[in-house]
C-alpha cells in the first residue's frame, strides 16, 4: 500500500494515506478495548517509540530477547493504521500492547467502559515541533515541510498531519482515571530508572533492582539507534528516505533552541499562553 501523496481526513484531522484509510480510522474509534490491554498515546515525536520500548521490556522483566526479534510495530501496532486490525486478531488476548495518536475526543468513547491501561506521553512542544519537522524531511509519506518558520506557522495554525498539538495534550490530560499515568519525555530523560519503576508500579508489573537496571540499559538512545527493531532502517528508503535523516535523531532535551529565533520563540509562546491558558497546572521543561 503506497498512496505516499495521498491524505485521509477524518472529523477533520489530516492523516497521510500511506499508513490510514477511513475504514482502519473508523476501526480505531470502535476498538473494542478490554481490561488488560495496554495503550501507549502521544502526539508524534514525543516519545513514542522510547515508550513502546520500555513498555516492552517492563513486560519481560529486562529480558531484550522479544525487543531485538520483532518490530516494535508489530509487538506495539498502530490501533489507526490500516495493517493493525490483522495484527490485532493474531496478538494473544491478554495484555496486547496497542499504540495510538489519536486525540482523546475521538477515542475516548471507545475506552470509556473498559479497563485499559492508558499510558499518556508527552514532550516539550517546541522539541516535539523541532523532531517532527525533521521527520518530515525524511518520511516521504508526509507532506514537504518546506521552510521551518513555515512549518512552525501550520503547527500553531493547528493544520499539520495528526492534527493539533494543543487540543491533543489538553484532551488526554484533562481525564481523571486512576486508569491513565501521565508521563513526560523529559522525566524519561532526566530518571529514567525512576520512570521505569512508576510504570511497571501502574502496570502491576513490579520489577527488582536488577531488571529496572537492565530495562535502562537496553532502552537508552544509544542501545535504540543501534536496534533495527525500533529505528526504522527496515522500512525502505522509498517510504522513510534515512539518507535524509535519522529516525532515532538526537533524543535530546532543548533541541529546539538550536532551531528556533528569539522571534520564533516569541511567537510560539504567545500562541501556547493563549491556547493553554486553562491549563496552567501542566508543567513543561524548557531547558
Amino acid at each position: 500500500m503506497a498512496r505516499l501523496d495521498v491524505t485521509e481526513m477524518f472529523h477533520g484531522i489530516s492523516f497521510p494515506g500511506h499508513l490510514h484509510t477511513q475504514d482502519s480510522l473508523k476501526y480505531a474509534v470502535s476498538f473494542p478495548f478490554l481490561d488488560t490491554d495496554i495503550l501507549i498515546v502521544s502526539y508524534p515525536k514525543s516519545g513514542t517509540t522510547w515508550l513502546q520500548e520500555v513498555v516492552t521490556l517492563i513486560r519481560t522483566r529486562g529480558n531484550p530477547g522479544l525487543s531485538q526479534t520483532v518490530e516494535n510495530w508489530k509487538r506495539a501496532p498502530w490501533l489507526e493504521h490500516y495493517y493493525s486490525s490483522a495484527l490485532l486478531e493474531a496478538l494473544p488476548t491478554t495484555a496486547r500492547v496497542i499504540t495510538t495518536h489519536l486525540p482523546h475526543h475521538l477515542l475516548g468513547p471507545a475506552l470509556q467502559h473498559s479497563k485499559t491501561k492508558v499510558i499518556y506521553v508527552s514532550r516539550n512542544p517546541k522539541d516535539v515541533l523541532v523532531s517532527f519537522y525533521h521527520f518530515h524531511k525524511m518520511a516521504n509519506f508526509l507532506p514537504e515541510p518546506h521552510s521551518f518558520p513555515d512549518f512552525l506557522d501550520r503547527f500553531l495554525d493547528e493544520t499539520v498531519s495528526f492534527g493539533s498539538w494543543f487540543d491533543h495534550i489538553k484532551g488526554w490530560t484533562s481525564q481523571i482515571n486512576s486508569n491513565l499515568l501521565h508521563i513526560t519525555y523529559e522525566e524519561m530523560s532526566l530518571d529514567l530508572h525512576g520512570t521505569i519503576k512508576k510504570i511497571s508500579s501502574f502496570l502491576q508489573c513490579p520489577l527488582v533492582e536488577d531488571e529496572v537496571n537492565n530495562c535502562v540499559k537496553h532502552c537508552s538512545f544509544s542501545s535504540m539507534k543501534e536496534n533495527k527493531m525500533i529505528n526504522y532502517t527496515l522500512v525502505p528508503q522509498e517510504i522513510m528516505d534515512h539518507s535524509k535523516g535519522s529516525f532515532m535523531r538526537k533524543g535530546k532535551v532543548g533541541d529546539w533552541k538550536n532551531m528556533f529565533t528569539e522571534e520564533d520563540s516569541r511567537k510560539f509562546e504567545t500562541v501556547f499562553t493563549s491556547k493553554m491558558m486553562e491549563n496552567s497546572t501542566l508543567e513543561f521543561v524548557w531547558e
